[in-house]
């Protein structure tokens, strides 16, 4: 079988593939401040909090990552170290995921640019949102389907300009502030929501936040088209979970101390619930066209990312038989998994065009996000547990007490609010900020649950008809 196109990017490259998969624009302007409700103005603190946990858990991907270089990257490091079906299921899971993100965010894209173009000329429809969703997708499906070398510098550079931006903004907030900057945001001082203060609002607040961090692994399925992986992709993961963690710890205190760590749990409805495009308003046109093309330019290169990682799990599980063999087809010339792409494309389209027409837009965003968090968060728990079960079984000689089994336990243990959160499941001890999904959110989970089913009875006919394909999951082709 062909193989994918070895020693074609660098660190570089795969540190902004794990960081554009955050989209930290987007998180900054919309799922961070979903925080401040609970939080209140000690929401930099839960970003703190939340980065912690998650830092767990990029340490046992890292340490996985530096043993099992594959594409097929979280579902063989489950495999190896769990059990193949486990693997499967994981794999399963994440494809679904990752085919989600490009809908999800091309969503975003379409209805963030029409809603601001009617904004300054009401005679162009916001019902125009389809059009940039459309001509998004087909941009992402371009860079992909060139190869990875194309997308991963395109997202190296659409990357930076976010970072930037959101950098070059918070300091200029921070010093704008003068004698109004008060580090005891990252305190429970300003935890002054009501039921929920002091650490309770801190904590509810941080699940939030650990969502913001979702796509900090999307380094590794590059790693059969990494040079030296085993060093490069848990360097990367970690470079980029710790540089994020940074920003959004930088730009939520400029944001505190600007709106005011007083009032701040009212900052996620300011400005009609789009509040850093308030604060930016506040400054001047020029602020506010940065960070709106800050914003915009983030949703292309999370779907750019997010395709590169859902082709090479399609590529990964269609190579090891368990997924249509078409799936791990490659462009001979630009050595992409070709039908991976177009399935991407395609799947893309329909939902996008499809739910946002039904719904609206914002809506549809909701139900793909719903069914996504749904199942990335388990993912990353199995991760955690993997890492514990690989340096039980077969690599006892390096098994450190502290890296190979306190730290995923803890990581793990961070991501248990979060997946009763993105579930809905109320009535949960000490999570009482836990509401309901109401619908038609429900459907995403809904969804997502019915293809989780199916993943079983994919498993089972498997199992009784071609095991060696489950078995193959746990194969390092790297």
């Amino acid at each position: 079988m062909a193989q994918l196109e070895r020693n074609a990017v660098g660190l570089r490259e795969v540190a902004f593939q794990s960081i554009c998969c955050m989209a930290p624009a987007a998180a900054i302007a919309a799922s961070i401040p979903f925080g401040s409700p609970l939080a209140g103005g000690a929401l930099p603190l839960a970003v703190v909090f939340a980065f912690i946990g998650i830092f767990f858990t990029a340490s046992s991907i890292g340490q996985l990552a530096a043993h099992i270089p594959s594409a097929g990257s979280v579902a063989t490091y489950s495999a190896v170290g769990l059990r193949p079906w486990v693997g499967f299921l994981v794999g399963w899971a994440y494809a679904a995921v990752e085919i989600l993100i490009v809908p999800l965010v091309m969503l975003q894209l379409g209805y963030t640019v029409a809603g601001e173009w009617n904004s300054e000329n009401s005679s162009f429809s916001t019902g125009n949102w389809w059009i940039f969703t459309t001509l998004g997708t087909l941009l992402v499906g371009f860079l992909v389907y060139r190869g990875v070398r194309t997308s991963a510098k395109t997202g190296v550079i659409l990357g930076a300009i976010e970072i930037t931006v959101f950098v070059l903004f918070g300091l200029y907030l921070i010093v704008k502030a003068g004698g109004n900057n008060d580090l005891a945001v990252f305190t429970t001082k300003y935890a002054n929501a009501e039921g929920f203060t002091g650490w309770s609002g801190v904590i509810a607040g941080s699940v939030f936040c650990l969502l913001a961090f979702a796509g900090f692994e999307a380094a590794a399925p590059l790693a059969e088209e990494t040079e030296n992986p085993k060093k490069n992709i848990p360097k990367a993961v970690m470079i980029a979970t710790v540089s994020i963690g940074a920003l959004y710890a930088l730009t939520t205190y400029a944001a505190a101390i600007t709106f005011g760590p007083d009032k701040f749990k009212d900052f996620a409805g300011y400005n009609n619930g789009v509040p850093w495009d308030g604060l930016a308003k506040g400054v001047g046109t020029i602020f506010w066209l940065l960070v709106l093309f800050a914003i915009i330019n983030s949703t292309i290169a999370n779907a750019n990312g997010g395709a590169n990682v859902f082709t090479r799990t399609a590529y990964a599980f269609g190579r090891a038989g368990v997924f249509p063999g078409k799936l791990a087809e490659l462009d001979p010339k630009y050595k992409s998994p070709r039908n991976a792409v177009l399935l991407q494309l395609i799947v893309g389209l329909v939902l996008a065009l499809g739910l946002g027409s039904k719904y609206t837009p914002q809506t549809a965003f909701g139900i793909v996000a719903t069914g996504l968090v749904v199942a990335i968060v388990p993912v990353y728990m199995i991760a955690n547990l993997a890492c514990v079960g690989y340096f039980a079984k077969h690599r006892k000689d390096e098994r450190h007490p502290l890296l190979h089994i306190l730290v995923p336990i803890i990581g793990f243990l961070f991501l248990v609010p979060g997946f009763f959160n993105a579930a809905g499941i109320t009535g949960v001890p000490g999570l009482k900020f836990i509401v309901a999904l109401s619908s038609p959110l429900t459907l995403g989970a809904y969804a997502m649950g019915v293809w989780i089913l199916l993943g079983f009875v994919a498993l089972a006919y498997l199992n009784k008809n071609k095991p060696e394909a489950i078995k193959a999951v746990a194969t390092i082709h790297g």
